[in-house]
């Protein structure tokens, strides 16, 4: 198993990345979280990683924190989440968030995220409750840098489409972000906090 990888980060864009390890470049899918965590291309980088093998493909995940990796394991063995289902909750609920959300028994805020339905939500309160103290679910989201343009709505489209957003629902949570100097990275986590929040 491959529980982490160090080395320089080559490439980065929504919910993938490429990292040169010693030579070797590694694919890695990561939530949104941790790309905002991660630094400017080139940079070196230290990933906690999750290794899940599928009969057609070995697929890698990368995660800034080992809270975030802990919560990832613990959403994968509820009953019908699959790897992009918790991506995807990973994406737009920091490890807190998603703590206080199962604590408060809140269905309401978890079928705000795409592809997560009533019944999905459920088994999610109801399998993962149990399971919270042994996560280690502490600290507060990250802080997105600033500095954007019309390339950064461009991505931030993009970046919510790949999460599972459509069109007209992308235009209503990037109007409602109020910053026009943000870059994607703070787009995109402006929009998604607006659209838990609704």
């Amino acid at each position: 198993m491959i529980g982490q990888l160090s080395g320089k980060l080559l490439n980065k864009q929504p919910n993938e990345l490429l990292l040169d390890v010693n030579g070797v470049g590694y694919e890695l899918e990561v939530p949104m979280s941790t790309l905002f965590a991660l630094p400017d291309v080139g940079q070196a980088v230290t990933l906690r990683t999750h290794l899940l093998v599928r009969d057609d493909a070995h697929i890698l995940f990368g995660f800034a924190s080992d809270t975030e990796r802990k919560l990832f394991r613990a959403v994968l063995k509820v009953n019908g989440v699959g790897a992009k289902m918790a991506i995807a909750i990973l994406s737009n609920m920091a490890p807190p968030e998603f703590a206080d959300c199962v604590a408060a028994k809140d269905v309401t805020a978890l079928t705000r995220i795409p592809g997560v339905g009533k019944k999905t939500a459920e088994r999610l309160l109801v399998e993962i409750g149990d399971r919270l103290d042994g996560l280690g679910l502490a600290g507060g989201a990250v802080v997105a840098p600033t500095g954007g343009d019309n390339a950064a709505q461009q991505e931030a489209t993009e970046a919510l489409m790949a999460l599972g957003y459509k069109e007209a629902e992308i235009r209503k949570m990037l109007k409602t972000v109020e910053a026009e100097d943000l870059d994607s990275a703070g787009l995109i986590k402006a929009a998604l906090q607006n659209a838990m929040r609704r």
